[in-house]
């Protein structure tokens, strides 16, 4: 087997093929959101108070909030609250935020079995399910009060 030398003709082109092949990367992963996710990425706010235990204004303990949130990468979209006292998670709390959701009013309670009182750190995740797993869209943290 003979193995030919490159040209400088070829090896400019190659060079070039290259360079617009690398380019052209970035612009491809635009617009994906997290791994695993589909395209669109999404927003998410909140809390909104949905139930002021309290009447301050602020999310509380006991209290139940729901979330703003918009996404062009599913149509089946879900919220995933995570609250955290002294970095133990004592609330992890999932709800669909679509018509055929089981839970309709896409109200999280803010308690939990394992949290019986007091303040807690909290993100809510926009999330939706793909073949790898679950992709994180957006968050929001927020703070709740005892």
């Amino acid at each position: 087997m003979k193995i030919r030398k490159p040209t400088p003709a070829g090896a400019v082109l190659g060079g070039v093929a290259l360079v617009v092949s690398l380019a052209l990367v970035p612009a491809a992963l635009a617009g994906k959101g997290k791994p695993g996710g589909g395209g669109g990425g999404g927003t998410i706010t909140g809390p909104v108070l949905v139930t002021d235990v309290n009447g301050n204004g602020v999310a509380n303990f006991g209290d139940t909030v729901t979330f703003n949130e918009s996404t062009t990468a599913t149509s089946q979209p879900y919220v995933n609250v995570l609250c955290y006292q002294n970095g133990v998670q004592v609330m992890n709390s999932w709800n669909g935020f679509f018509d055929q959701a089981l839970n309709p009013t896409r109200n999280f309670g803010l308690y939990s079995p394992s949290w019986q009182s007091g303040a807690a750190s909290c993100t809510a995740w926009l999330d939706m399910y793909t073949k790898r797993g679950t992709a994180q869209l957006a968050s929001v943290s927020f703070q709740v009060g005892a």
